[in-house]
Parts: structure tokens; sequence; C-alpha cells
């Protein structure tokens, strides 16, 4: 008699046992992390993991409350960060190593961002590496297109990812309170996309959230506006998709506990993971980084050793950025290897607290047992593969160029991840 466990394994996504076949890692698909989500009415955590020592916090969590999480990288920040296409999944298949396997994740290509045909073509080049690189989920964005341009877009690169994979798509930029995605913005989108037999699993919508630190002195504050992520998931829900929550850093645990009940299941956390890790004072409701007299504040006895953090900030004063300034996330790439190069109790601090915060992410996201539902999922299943069972519902003609509800988007500030 088979084993759920083995059995599980023998039916991870076929790119991952081409390269770790003979690793128990339990590196599952996007598709089969969202169902679970899903089926249970949670929120899987999708922590972005600028530098690789948040990949092994992430998972000793996921272990110890039995919950699949997602880590994840967008394009963008593979250009400012330790972390790439390269290097995280062998990061992520040898923390889970260290920690004796067992943790159930995806591994998420978040924000591969879409700004005309030129990029269209180049991720067509690069999915052949994500794919053999061992990645489960791909996230394509070109939301700052017109309404027609972003549906065009997304299909031609998403006919190009793996059906196995998960799949998520994004229609209006994130970028803080105001100007909100429409029901009718996504039922076209979403719409369209089925009609050519694209069939996401998530939809990433601008429903108030900001990619970042929310900076009172600015006017900023966090403003999820729920009422409209529910009448976006309740619209888009007949073709299976359902939300993803972006720019969770800084918004309070107990209104992420209430996300579920807005069709969100997913919810991805950056900055407030690259706080723990340069050790920025955060209020501890929130994980917004505390701002005083325009300047963030480091605490000696969290994240990087103060020798270090003066380095990183006199680094961030020869770019010319303030010192309470979103720009030093890009100070990943140039301190990575020695913030790696750490003395173990440090890296074991950061690792701790990381740990801490997705525990709470994790409870508060209802995602505890469901790393034993997507082995359920897997195991009952007849074969590997996780491409849904879905239907082509729409009709093309409903879905062209004069169809769209916005012919442009306004030219505007960098609102990238």
């Amino acid at each position: 008699m088979v084993s759920k466990e083995s059995s599980y394994l023998d039916r991870r996504p076929l790119n991952v046992r081409a390269r770790w076949g003979s690793e128990d890692v339990a590196l599952v698909s996007g598709r089969d992390v969202f169902g679970a989500m899903k089926h249970k009415g949670a929120i899987a955590l999708a922590a972005n993991a600028r530098h690789p020592l948040t990949v092994k916090g992430i998972l000793k969590a996921a272990k110890k409350l039995d919950a699949a999480v997602v880590i994840e990288i967008a394009k963008s920040e593979t250009n400012y960060c330790g972390s790439n296409f390269d290097s995280l999944p062998e990061a992520a298949v040898r923390y889970s190593s260290e920690i004796g396997h067992g943790a159930v994740f995806a591994l998420h290509v978040d924000h591969y961002g879409i700004k005309g045909y030129d990029d269209v073509i180049k991720a067509v080049s690069d999915l052949g590496r994500i794919v053999k690189n061992g990645w489960t989920s791909v996230a394509i964005d070109a939301s700052h297109l017109p309404d027609w341009e972003n549906l065009c877009a997304t299909r031609d690169v998403a006919m190009h990812v793996p059906p196995y994979f998960g799949l998520e798509v994004e229609v209006g930029e994130i970028k803080g309170a105001g100007e909100l995605s429409t029901v009718e913005e996504a039922l076209y989108f979403v719409g369209g996309l089925n009609s050519w037999s694209v069939f996401p699993d998530l939809l990433a919508i601008s429903n108030g959230s900001l990619h970042g630190t929310y900076d009172a002195s600015k006017g900023q504050a966090e403003g999820i506006d729920l009422k409209r992520t529910k009448e976006i998931a309740e619209a888009i829900a007949p073709y299976g998709v359902s939300i993803a929550q972006h720019g969770i850093s800084g918004t309070a645990i107990d209104k992420c506990a209430e996300f579920s009940k807005y069709g969100i299941n997913k919810g991805n956390v950056a900055t407030l993971f690259q706080n723990v890790l340069f050790g920025i004072k955060m209020d501890q409701e929130t994980g917004n980084a505390v701002i005083e007299g325009d300047s963030y504040v480091k605490e000696p006895d969290r994240g990087i050793p103060m020798d270090l953090w003066k380095d990183l900030v006199s680094w961030c004063d020869g770019q010319g950025y303030s010192r309470k300034d979103g720009n030093y996330k890009k100070a990943n790439l140039p301190f990575w290897e020695r913030i790696a190069s750490l003395p173990s109790e440090r890296v074991d601090m950061i690792v701790e607290e990381t740990q801490w915060w997705a525990e709470r992410f994790i409870k508060a996201f209802n995602a505890e047992g469901t790393a034993e539902i997507v082995k359920e999922r897997m195991s009952s299943r007849e074969n590997w593969n996780p491409f849904p069972d879905t239907k082509v519902q729409a009709s093309r003609g409903d879905f062209g160029a004069d169809k769209a509800p916005n012919a442009a988007k306004k030219d505007g500030e960098d609102y990238s991840d």
C-alpha cells in the first residue's frame, strides 16, 4: 500500500521532480495551494523573500502550523535583491532540507511586469528558465496598460505558462487609497481571458493598499476597501477566480483576519519581512515601519548589527535616498552577502522573528492545516496534473477593444513593487 506521504510527493509538478526528484521537498503547484485555500476559506501567506534568510523563517512557521505557504520574488525585485529567479529555488530547497523537509510551499514569480510587446517576447524566453529552475506559479502584471492591451499581453504570456502552474493576473495598479479597480474592469479582464481558455486562480486588484511603508507625514494610511474587494470577488467567482491581496505590510493583523470573508485567498507580505531583516522599528500590530524625525529607526537588538546598518545607511545616503525612503530596499543586493555571512546567533535571531510574524499571519489567515489539505488534494487525484476542470464560458466577441472599460491609463508615478 502506497502511503499518502509518498503519493503526494509523486504528484509534485514534473518540473520539480525533474530537478529535485531525489529530494523529499514538498514544493507543489500554486494551483494546489490556492485550491486548498479556497476549500477552507483561508489565505495563503505569500512572503517576498528579498533575502534568502526570510525563506527559512517562513518554512519553519509553515511546518510548525501545518500550513501551505508561498515563497515569492517579483521580477523587479530580482534587480535589487540577493534573491532572483536562479538562486531562490536553490535556497528554498536547501532550507527545507535543513528543517527536515515537510513544509508545503509553492514558488511564485510575483509581478512579472509587462510594459509592452518587447516584454511579452522576453517573457516567453524567461519562462523556459523559470520552469527549468523549479518555480511552480506565476503572476503576470500588465496592469498599468489600458484594459484591452492588458488583456492581450496577459493572454499572450499566459499561453506560455505551463497549465499546471498557479496563475495570478492583475487589473488596476496597486497604488494606495484613491482610484480603485472596478467590477466592470475585472469582469472584462477575467471574462476576456476565459474566452481564450486562460483560467487564472487569482486576480490582483487596486483596492487601497500600497507597496511599502505608510508614511503618515505624507498623509498615507492603510485604506484597503473591502466592500469593493467583495464586489469584485463575487463578480468573478463564476470563473473560478478569487482575489490576491497585495501590499499587506502596514495592515492591522485584526483586519487581515477578516480578509477571507471578502474573497481573498492569497496575501502578499514583503516590506514587513525586510523590516525584520534590517531590524527597523515596527508597529507591532501592523508591521509598518516607524518613522521618527524623517528617518527609519534601527533597533540594535533586532535584525542586522549596528555596524552593518551604519554601512547600509551610508550607502543609501550616497545614492541620494532620504532616511525614510522606500528605496532602502535597493540595499538588499549590495549587502546580501554580508548579511548571509553574519554570525549564527544573529542569523538565528532574524529567522526566529521572521517565523514569529509568519505564524501570526498564518493564524490570522485561517491557514493552519492547509498543508494537509494540499496533500489530500494531490493524493486523491488520478495523476499529478492540477490543471483545473474549467470551461470556457465567455465569447471573444464580447471582449474586443471596443468593449474595453478604459482606453488609456494616465501617466503618473512609478507604482512598481
